[in-house]
């Protein structure tokens, strides 16, 4: 079904796109279609430039050796896709939603964006190393079976972000036509150029990351430059110095969840460079990228947010959406400032496609019926997902960033503390058996994960108990303050950093593996 390969890539995936499974892949996990949907995707995979590679692990043999210019790929892939206006009205929440000062919303994002960008840096690196992706590398680290859990929530977290780019594009496209354009109309033109690049996979993925942090950038700047001077930097946190502290914790909490969201898909977009490829630096470039792009977007954000105590018209452009504060703060440009407004909804496209596409190896992940359908369908079944979801929850966009961010950053920080640990402590110290990255499939050769699923749960059991939303308040997030703060990430990494090792001491002794 797939094109046959017939030499190495670039590290973009180009030219040519692998086929097939490796040798170690079971015949049940190949694909099975026949037929019209056989023929059809014969025609589709036969477009030049268009990757047909799925899940499976590119061989050594297949893969192109590195330029400078890879490295610096990184760092501009991860920048484009997080400069964009979805991360700034993350920073809006800071003194909108927790009533935060102009400072501590400033500090809160600055190092949470930094520390969540640390985790998906980190894992990033597994990916030129193994071949693999991300949700494939997760089985090595929680075993064949309690992996599909991660690959399941990372579903959601990617098709979720597809929803909020859609929705903010959307938003923001109706604002500069003034309401003659619907929300739902923008947020479809959102959808559709995103389909098309993700369609095409990861050639034409990293050529548009590329160049696509360019616009960004000078729009952005523009709109410093044009709404910096009306920012309230004087504003004050509201509450008692509890309620304070509580706020500054869950804020922080949303700006790391924001920020390591992407660890789930860090490592799909390497898999083309070589193991040849340095650690140190794909970490570090990766960290700049996200961390540079995350913090400049944040702030911005909460500096927009900040004048609205202030600027009466900004107020009520924050009554309609955020894309309309956006918009707002490029007053008094004329038809210039509505031009770079809708550079920033097209922005986030850059946001919208790797997430979709790493949505779409989620759902190959899930088991042999899902492998058994081409990318380029679960990209389709993706993007219509989320953008059904867009056009309901559109007059509900801070509910959905508060409620989403916070309770997916609770898995993702539990399923890093058990590869840190396992990375570090059993395979570093060559307690466990090396990675065979070729047996990605085989799963007789991987962990059995019972040592890291009931880590898993325990951590999750931790998060509930502290997790401070709209739906539901945990005991212990009640103790914290009379308004709540959000522990769920930190008491769920800390329980599942004490349960996992003796569990999975006892799981190698046990069972080897």
């Amino acid at each position: 079904m797939e094109k046959q390969s017939t030499g190495s890539v670039n590290v973009d995936g180009s030219e040519p796109s692998p086929s097939g499974l490796e040798s170690q892949t079971s015949d049940a996990m190949k694909p099975t279609t026949g037929g019209v949907f056989a023929r059809l995707n014969k025609s589709i995979t036969s477009i030049r430039f268009l990757e047909a590679r799925g899940i499976e692990r590119v061989p050594e043999s297949e893969r192109h050796n590195l330029a400078a210019a890879d490295y610096v790929q990184m760092a501009l892939l991860w920048f484009s896709t997080n400069i964009t206006a979805n991360n700034i009205a993350v920073g809006m929440l800071g003194p909108l939603d927790y009533g935060l000062s102009f400072v501590d919303s400033a500090l809160c994002a600055t190092f949470g964006a930094l520390l969540g960008a640390a985790g998906a840096a980190y894992m990033g690196t597994w990916g030129p190393v193994s071949g693999n992706r991300t949700m494939v590398i997760a089985r090595y680290f929680m075993g064949y079976y309690p992996s599909k859990i991660c690959a399941l929530l990372n579903i959601v977290i990617m098709l979720g972000y597809g929803m909020i780019d859609c929705l903010v594009g959307g938003q923001i496209l109706s604002a500069v036509a003034g309401g003659s354009m619907s929300v739902v109309v923008g947020t479809i033109i959102v959808a559709i150029i995103t389909w098309i690049v993700v369609i095409f996979g990861m050639s034409i993925f990293h050529a548009y990351e590329r160049w696509a942090w360019l616009p960004q950038i000078i729009a952005l700047f523009v709109l410093v430059g044009s709404a910096g001077p009306k920012f309230d930097t004087n504003i004050a946190s509201v509450g008692d110095t509890r309620d304070i502290a509580g706020n500054r914790l869950s804020f922080f909490s949303l700006c790391l969840s924001s920020a390591v969201a992407w660890a789930p898909a860090g490592a799909d977009y390497y898999v083309y460079y070589p193991p040849t490829t340095k650690k140190w630096i794909t970490f570090t470039m990766s960290f700049l990228g996200i961390g540079l792009a995350l913090v400049f977007a944040n702030l911005l954000g909460v500096g927009l947010g900040s004048g609205t105590y202030i600027n009466a018209d900004w107020a009520a452009a924050n009554d309609v959406s955020s894309g309309a504060l956006v918009v707002q703060g490029y007053n008094g440009l004329g038809g210039f400032g509505k031009f770079l407004s809708v550079l920033i909804s097209l922005g986030l496209i850059a946001n919208n496609i790797p997430g979709t596409y790493s949505a779409t190896l989620g759902f190959q992940t899930l088991g042999r019926y899902g492998l058994a359908l081409p990318r380029w369908f679960w990209t389709c079944v993706g993007v219509i997902i989320y953008t059904a979801c867009a056009l309901g929850g559109r007059n509900h966009l801070y509910e959905i960033f508060e409620n989403f961010l916070a309770l997916m950053g609770y898995w993702v920080t539990i399923f890093l503390v058990i590869v840190l640990e396992e990375h570090m402590i059993f395979r570093w110290g060559k307690i466990a058996p090396a990675f065979d990255w070729s047996m990605w499939a085989d799963r007789s050769k991987l962990p059995l994960g019972l040592a890291a699923f009931t880590a898993f749960v325990v951590g999750w059991v931790g998060s509930v108990l502290c997790m401070y939303q709209i739906y539901y308040v945990g005991p212990i997030a009640k103790l914290a303050s009379p308004e709540g703060a959000d522990l769920g990430i930190w008491v769920g990494c800390s329980w599942a950093m004490l349960v996992f090792p003796p569990l999975r001491w006892l799981e190698l002794k046990k069972f080897g593996r």
